[in-house]
């Protein structure tokens, strides 16, 4: 796969992820990297952490308090009080595991659901010259596509046309229908990096050209490296957001081209459906999709896809 080298503004930006990932924040701001992880041993299974910085150490919240539960979601069911014992846990600097002792899972796991937006990037409509939605665009993937930040991305022997999507992902914090857009932030556990892979034969000719078996193969989506909590943005909707492949830049763009925001989407979704706590939303992507590319571009075995946004972190799964 041949692509343009890395350029200094690449390597800088780049760079500019892993400085930026550090959240600041008073501990009642509750700005926080929450993760999902298991010892790499197997031990204790699954486990919610806190991490102290992006790629430092993590405090296991069932050690600091074995009243809390192992899984995010069932943590985001607590509301207030699952996230006020997250924030005592990172402020008291105890039960800390090395980095090097564990395995980072997909912040979630076992949603209800998983809602992905088409076309919601105004630069993604221009590079395939489709018009601007006037409205979302809403399909879903099965939540058996999750999988962790650096596990392998399964390529199908039914497809010959897997494809990137470097996203913007929010999680649902709590319960609500017809919420209203004003109020939709405050339903919003946090934000993550998701991949939406995409099985372009199985989307644009198979099925009737429904998306959903094309978008939700096993192993298509994966989620990561941490669940990032509202207070660690300023503007959610102003963020660096890249893909590479191999090394190489294939998507670099921002959040500000986002046809239809967050709050937007939970306030369209809700009309439809009651949101609950883990639900996983994946918000479109920018153009630089292998398919739009002359001569189309798709991923092979062996292939590394990093996907990468600004004060949240970065994802690598390897194709196999």
């Amino acid at each position: 796969m041949r692509f343009l080298g890395i350029s200094q503004l690449s390597l800088r930006r780049l760079n500019a992820v892993f400085s930026a990932g550090t959240v600041r924040g008073t501990a009642s701001s509750a700005a926080m990297r929450l993760v999902q992880f298991c010892h790499r041993g197997g031990e204790g299974g699954v486990r919610v952490g806190v991490e102290q910085a992006e790629g430092q150490g993590v405090i296991d919240l069932k050690a600091f308090d074995p009243s809390m539960p192992s899984t995010m979601r069932e943590l985001l069911e607590m509301g207030q009080k699952g996230m006020d014992c997250a924030k005592r846990a990172l402020s008291s600097g105890q039960h800390v595991v090395a980095r090097s002792d564990i395995r980072l899972l997909s912040p979630v796991t076992g949603p209800e659901k998983v809602v992905c937006v088409g076309m919601n990037y105004k630069d993604h409509c221009l590079e395939q010259n489709a018009p601007i939605p006037k409205e979302p665009i809403i399909f879903s993937k099965f939540p058996s596509t999750i999988t962790g930040p650096y596990d392998d991305i399964i390529l199908p022997e039914e497809s010959q046309e897997v494809d990137w999507e470097v996203e913007l992902a929010f999680v649902i914090g709590r319960k609500g229908k017809h919420i209203k857009e004003e109020e939709a932030l405050s339903y919003v556990a946090g934000f993550t990096v998701a991949n939406d892979v995409s099985a372009r034969d199985w989307q644009m000719k198979r099925n009737g050209k429904q998306w959903l078996l094309g978008k939700t193969f096993d192993t298509f989506c994966p989620l990561g490296p941490a669940l990032v909590t509202t207070a660690a943005f300023k503007d959610i909707h102003n963020l660096g957001i890249r893909c590479l492949v191999n090394g190489a830049t294939v998507q670099d763009s921002n959040t500000n081209q986002m046809i239809f925001q967050t709050e937007k989407l939970i306030a369209w979704v809700s009309q439809f459906v009651t949101l609950c706590p883990g639900d996983v939303f994946l918000t479109g992507t920018p153009p630089g999709v292998g398919v739009f590319r002359n001569p189309p571009v798709f991923l092979k075995r062996g292939d590394v896809v990093e996907c990468q946004i600004d004060k949240i972190g970065s994802i690598r799964n390897t194709v196999v």
